[in-house]
């Protein structure tokens, strides 16, 4: 229980902390799952956002209130420094952490993450997720078999997206605000005035988050190593090892 209400996670394992913050449809069970590579070597800390699987809001629910719930997390569970894991629509929430609690903050890695922009983009729109008639297991069951097709993932992630019921006020908050945050808030995300080295994977098929606009802003990141993937889409199949490796190296040398 924080000072605003409740916030479920998993905190599980020794050694060096990584606070994994997971994308929409997730919550603490895919922020945990998403961390299974590190598992037998770092301490996983799988809250979940804001409006999944439990987790109240505090305020209007931004990425920096977010950032904000983040720390008094780990002051709660006396806590000093994690390294931040963010997946897809997470990635906002982790780099306002990092850009706010520098010194909280050992590493910022980002796994097929939203992105900031290379530039103040001329306009955005005013919803980016899912359309709210949508989010309900009925209507994602009809919608799974194009998965592939549309979201480059296997049918079967449906079943890590149940109950939709539980996770909807988080999809819809992160559809109106958090997803569009380092857009309609560009000023605010100084990415060149990052305090902490970032390490970032990206998948070339990734059907959501774009390869090109994430190699577009790499030159923003004043420390960071950049590991691409030629395939492995959106979840970044097939390289598990891969990034372990990468990660591994990435801790030791923070």
């Amino acid at each position: 229980m924080l000072s605003y209400g409740k916030m479920t996670y998993v905190d599980k394992g020794q050694g060096e902390v990584i606070l994994s913050v997971h994308g929409i449809f997730g919550g603490y069970d895919q922020a945990f799952d998403t961390c299974r590579p590190f598992r037998s070597d770092y301490r996983i800390l799988a809250p979940s956002r804001f409006g999944y699987l439990g987790s109240d809001v505090l305020g209007e629910g931004t990425p920096a209130e977010q950032a904000a719930a983040f720390a008094e997390l780990l002051d709660n569970l006396e806590i000093e420094k994690v390294f931040v894991l963010a997946t897809s629509a997470g990635g906002s929430p982790a780099i306002r952490f990092a850009l706010d609690y520098p010194e909280r903050t050992k590493g910022l890695i980002l796994y097929c993450s939203a992105m900031p922009f290379a530039e103040k983009p001329e306009k955005y729109g005013k919803y980016a997720g899912p359309p709210r008639f949508l989010c309900n297991d009925y209507a994602m069951f009809l919608l799974s078999p194009l998965f592939g097709p549309i979201m480059g993932m296997n049918p079967s992630t449906i079943y890590s997206m149940l109950p939709i019921s539980d996770r909807k006020y988080g999809v819809v908050l992160d559809a109106s605000v958090t997803n569009l945050d380092m857009a309609r808030n560009y000023d605010s995300y100084q990415i060149e005035s990052l305090q902490v080295p970032v390490l970032i994977f990206h998948a070339e098929d990734d059907k959501l988050a774009s390869f090109k606009d994430a190699e577009k802003v790499l030159h923003r990141f004043p420390e960071h190593k950049f590991v691409p993937f030629a395939t492995g889409g959106h979840l970044m199949t097939g390289h598990t090892e891969e990034i372990k490796k990468a990660t591994r190296e990435f801790a030791n040398k923070t």
